[in-house]
């Protein structure tokens, strides 16, 4: 099991890595605690050995997690977008993949494929239950059973973050044609879901004048974090998508020169402005020197330091051609399918006449996202 920065690598999907994250050995131990003694009271002649029962269905609801993330992660793949890593942690889990140039169909049916693995598995611990007669593996199962009843419908509420979230979306970018409209109604209706949680939460309050469960409060505010979290994102992305879709990639583009990597920083105009690209042997560019990197090198080590030194070499297809005129929602697309947070801009004979950099976009005088 390989130790990376936020957890282990436990395997792999379809090429795909898996990692347990760190903070998931947190919610198996707060499953065991809360199970464990429930456990105690259905079968009261294990003892300690509840305890395992409790593990074993925190390993189970491993299970259930890896499955919705590995389905997500395969019809990602089938629909062409790059799938990076999926991931068991603190909220469940996630898949991180690449969804650049992908259609509404592909789009919604990354996003169902997840709920409907957890309804295949309630199914299939459905019909367990009818041939068990009790003890551990019926307690297991019905576990098994509910927990993933309950995660398939969750996930399918229509509110970003959730899968369903994602379906809303997918149907809005299918009618308007519009994704970032999608993105921006899905992350307001994930607002509108911790609205209406939280005064269900508070009902009997409101309604009856009873203190409501700790309990549910509990739950509830934790659901609610999460859901509110993604669903703010989700209205900021909206909003700069929609208000890139307006600017022209000319209006945002910094001014930029082409220089040869074994040039000394002496021998260039830092003070010109601009950014500069550092020229491959073929002829194309391949990297760029921002004059912040320049400006950490003391003076005195100019005339012996080459460009090489603060220059950063960015992935391929990072420059591409783009004409002034092309909406500013090329350049996030081709952020997003290379990673790279600077996009060289090339003219239709291959040279160089700009470049973004991520948040850019703030320069054109488009009003900032307030979420």
């Amino acid at each position: 099991m390989a130790a990376t920065v936020g957890g282990w690598r436990i395997g792999s999907v379809s090429g795909v890595p898996v990692y347990l994250g760190r903070s998931w050995v947190l919610i198996a131990l707060v499953m065991v605690a809360l199970f464990g003694p429930s456990v105690q009271r259905s079968l009261p002649g294990l003892g300690a050995l509840a305890y395992l029962v409790a593990a074993s269905y925190a390993l189970l609801l491993l299970v259930s997690v890896l499955a919705h993330e590995a389905a997500h992660a395969l019809v990602a793949q089938r629909v062409g977008y790059r799938v990076h890593r999926i991931v068991a942690d603190f909220w469940g889990g996630h898949t991180a993949h690449d969804g650049a140039g992908g259609t509404p169909g592909g789009s919604a049916a990354v996003a169902v494929v997840g709920p409907l693995a957890n309804a295949v598995l309630a199914v299939l611990g459905w019909g367990l239950l009818q041939v068990l007669d009790g003890g551990v593996p019926l307690l297991l199962t019905l576990a098994f059973t509910w927990a993933n009843a309950v995660v398939a419908v969750f996930n399918l509420v229509p509110a970003l973050p959730l899968d369903g979230g994602f379906l809303l979306e997918s149907l809005v970018w299918r009618v308007t044609g519009d994704r970032h409209l999608g993105t921006l109604v899905a992350g307001w209706a994930g607002r509108g879901v911790v609205v209406v949680g939280l005064l269900w939460a508070l009902s009997p309050l409101l309604l009856e004048g009873e203190r409501p469960s700790l309990f549910r409060l509990l739950w509830v505010l934790l659901l609610a974090g999460f859901i509110w979290q993604g669903a703010s994102v989700a209205v900021g992305a909206g909003r700069r998508g929609m208000t890139a879709a307006r600017v022209r990639v000319g209006q945002v583009a910094r001014r930029v020169g082409v220089v040869r990597p074994d040039v000394l920083l002496a021998e260039l105009d830092w003070q010109r402005g601009g950014l500069w690209l550092t020229e491959d042997p073929r002829g194309g560019v391949d990297g760029i020197v921002h004059p912040a990197s320049v400006r950490q090198v003391p003076q005195e080590a100019w005339a012996s330091t080459p460009v090489s030194a603060v220059a950063v070499r960015l992935p391929d297809g990072w420059a591409v051609r783009m004409d002034p005129d092309a909406p500013f929602a090329d350049v996030l697309a081709v952020m997003g399918s290379t990673g790279s947070g600077v996009v060289g801009l090339l003219a239709e004979d291959g040279r160089p006449w700009g470049a973004v950099l991520a948040g850019d976009l703030d320069r054109t005088g488009a009003p900032r996202p307030r979420s």
